[in-house]
């Protein structure tokens, strides 16, 4: 699957990884819920990483579609409130 971090680019990452994504997305949702500013903090960069550690960055000359869409890194927690909602952004 393709993964986009907004303002970095596109990862191509295995599917194996989409259980653990998804996992990190609802507690986001939970703790933008709860606006808990630091654990947002800890868990977006958790998510970023699996991303950056375990994908494999796609060729910015390559167009292909993203699968997922991540928010840049620096997002606020009050911007990630539009996100962060209802299943989250990964599908599962």
């Amino acid at each position: 699957m393709i993964v986009r971090i907004l303002t970095e680019g596109q990862y191509e990452l295995s599917g194996a990884y989409l259980d653990q994504l998804n996992e990190i997305d609802n507690k986001l949702v939970e703790v933008v819920e709860q606006e808990n500013e630091s654990e947002f903090g800890r868990l977006l960069k958790s998510m970023l990483d699996l991303v950056r550690d375990n994908g494999k960055e796609v060729p910015v000359d390559e167009l292909v579609e993203s699968d997922i869409v991540l928010p840049e890194p620096d997002i606020t927690l009050m911007e990630a409130e539009e996100l962060f909602t209802g299943e989250g952004l990964v599908p599962g």
